[in-house]
């Protein structure tokens, strides 16, 4: 008899639909993250793996969405399949239950392979558009995240022992964005050269 039937959604952004992955899908429980997909160190995709048991079905919208390489891939589908987890792929219309043929297997891997190679044409094509804009002058980057405004106070905060930690959750930016600004303000306080 098979158990309950768990969803799991990965989106990279908060702007990309979650829902629209598995619309239509009688689920009993969906665990979604908006993370990247390019490790496997994903808090909801831990606490689905916790969570599903013997016999349950895991629903996932396709390959890409549960990770975004071969490795990655295989090493989950092993662990629910190992388990006695059936797990489902609705795109590719596929489904592993860990007694498969071996031309399941294989199915799993060269799928699997052809998502991360997919996925590295995609970044080799924005890497090479990026070099185009640049030669021709209208690559602009990425924009400031915070105006100068916003960066004046988050520098005034952290001379008056703001965390770092803290600064990057109330502006909505990384850590690293924040040491980056922080640079910046130490860099324009020096007094300048005199020749």
């Amino acid at each position: 008899m098979l158990g309950p039937r768990i969803g799991y959604v990965r989106v990279s952004t908060s702007e990309q639909n979650a829902e629209r992955q598995l619309d239509g899908l009688s689920l009993d429980r969906v665990f979604i993250d908006r993370a990247s997909g390019k490790n496997a160190d994903r808090p909801e995709l831990a606490a689905m793996l916790g969570f599903v048991r013997k016999d349950d079905t895991v629903v996932v919208h396709s390959m890409d969405r549960l990770a975004r390489n071969l490795d990655d891939l295989r090493r989950i589908v092993q662990d629910l399949t190992g388990r006695g987890v059936r797990v489902e792929f609705v795109h590719e219309q596929l489904s592993f239950t860990g007694e498969d043929a071996p031309m399941a297997t294989l199915l799993l891997s060269v799928m699997g392979a052809f998502a991360e190679f997919e996925r590295s044409l995609i970044r080799e094509r924005q890497r090479e558009g990026i070099e185009l804009a640049k030669r021709k002058g209208v690559y602009r980057g990425r924009g400031r995240s915070l105006d100068p405004e916003q960066a004046a106070a988050l520098c005034r905060r952290a001379r008056s022992g703001a965390s770092r930690s803290q600064l990057a959750r109330d502006y909505g930016v990384s850590r690293e964005t924040v040491y980056q600004y922080l640079r910046c303000a130490e860099h324009a306080e020096e007094p300048a050269p005199t020749s």
